[in-house]
């Protein structure tokens, strides 16, 4: 499955991939994807909102164990965000034929669309959708880098965008949703080791996912020409938004969060002209809502007093944002009991947080849902570097079919 699924949508040039929601390479996914399910003879189906769903058993029955991750990449991402989740729900699944495994509840493999928010600027379209944190009219008014919308992307791809929306009938029948993703950090990596290379535990629990957002911070000035325009005549917004940048990293570094400038848009973007607008997208996130406030309110007072200083006009909007995601104790203790119970090392499986978003923590609000965390010796992700070793991958299939033999199967 890894050799069939790593070719799509990979740049031969910086062999990292490119797999945008409704693209070619997402439909190639897509089919990929549908394949899977109809080689196992699972259930095939496209939800209202284009996610898509691999069922063993009844889909109507309730009360369904479901797993899965999403496809979907950041420009020029690794291969283990996401796809990872994906390829080891069916492959758990066989694991648990294998072993001969008698399912009480239906099972349920799911690939949820455009989580990265590559595209559209928004992370977890489909299963905010699904879960009623995004609305149709908003989804409407998404728009990428070309003027596209959401619905003509959708359209194009051959969905139907009109039924876009919320779906509690679908989150009625899950009884919990468990999602397996590489992790993002090196946690794992340096557990129960203390060294720098790390020797720690392949797999982990995750409690919580750290409040995070998307602010669009909106410089502007007067475009001039860079070789004949006195320095203090310019109103130059770049000045502001350099500024703020190093701002970002020194309020991120006092509260012990992060906040990352990590795109920009520059008009009119001439080698010899000075900007008009200089518009940046800030990433932050931090343990707690608390601390995260802290540091965006200092942030955004930062870049106010820059740019009155030069003479810019700063607008400052709130794209996104996604509160702290507790995940249910219950379940947590659940999954850490099951594991210990099959690894029989007599010892907790470690329980880490995360500052990375997921389709899990979204819909955590409407039902139960755990993660665990594949080890990642580097840390390293959303990077053509990112990597896991395939003695670890194994472990997170059978982490993954030990926890859905505890769930489905009793």
């Amino acid at each position: 499955m890894w050799a069939d699924l790593s070719p799509i949508g990979r740049n031969p040039d910086t062999h990292g991939y490119r797999r945008s929601a409704w693209t070619g390479a997402d439909a190639d996914c897509r089919t990929w994807f549908q394949e899977q399910a109809e080689t196992r003879g699972l259930t095939y189906e496209t939800d209202r909102n284009g996610n898509q769903w691999a069922w063993l058993g009844d889909p109507t029955a309730g009360d369904a164990v479901v797993t899965g991750s999403h496809l979907d990449s950041v420009p020029d991402g690794g291969a283990f965000d996401g796809p990872l989740g994906v390829v080891s729900s069916f492959a758990a699944l066989d694991e648990l034929r294998a072993r001969g495994a008698k399912f009480t509840k239906p099972l349920a493999i799911t690939n949820f669309g455009d989580e990265e928010g590559a595209r559209f600027g928004l992370a977890c379209v489909g299963s905010r959708l699904t879960a009623g944190k995004l609305t149709r009219e908003a989804a409407y008014e998404l728009r990428d880098a070309d003027g596209v919308s959401l619905p003509e992307a959708m359209e194009a791809a051959g969905y139907d965008p009109s039924t876009i929306g919320a779906d509690p009938e679908r989150l009625a029948r899950i009884g919990a949703f468990v999602e397996l993703h590489v992790e993002q950090g090196r946690a794992l990596a340096l557990s129960n080791s203390g060294s720098a290379a790390g020797s720690g535990d392949p797999v982990g629990i995750a409690s919580a996912i750290w409040p995070h957002g998307r602010w669009r911070f909106d410089f502007r000035g007067e475009a001039n020409h860079a070789g004949t325009t006195r320095l203090v005549d310019r109103r130059d917004p770049m000045l502001s938004y350099a500024e703020t940048v190093l701002a970002a990293r020194r309020e991120a570094e006092l509260a012990g969060a992060v906040a990352t400038f990590g795109k920009i848009a520059v008009e009119p973007n001439g080698v010899n002209a000075i900007p008009s607008l200089v518009r940046g997208w800030l990433d932050s996130r931090a343990a707690d809502q608390d601390t995260l406030d802290t540091v965006v309110t200092a942030i955004e007072k930062a870049a106010h007093d820059y740019a009155d200083r030069h003479g810019i006009d700063l607008a400052v909007v709130r794209e996104s944002f996604t509160p702290v995601v507790e995940f249910q104790h219950a379940l947590r203790d659940e999954l850490g009991a099951i594991l210990r119970e099959h690894t029989g090392q007599g010892r907790d499986i470690p329980v880490l947080g995360t500052g990375a978003g997921h389709d899990a923590g979204i819909l955590s609000e409407s039902v139960p849902t755990a993660m665990l965390f594949v080890r990642n010796p580097t840390g390293v992700s959303h990077s053509p570097a990112e990597y896991a070793a395939e003695d670890d991958c194994l472990a997170g299939v059978r982490a993954l079919a030990d926890v859905l033999e505890g769930l489905a199967c009793r």
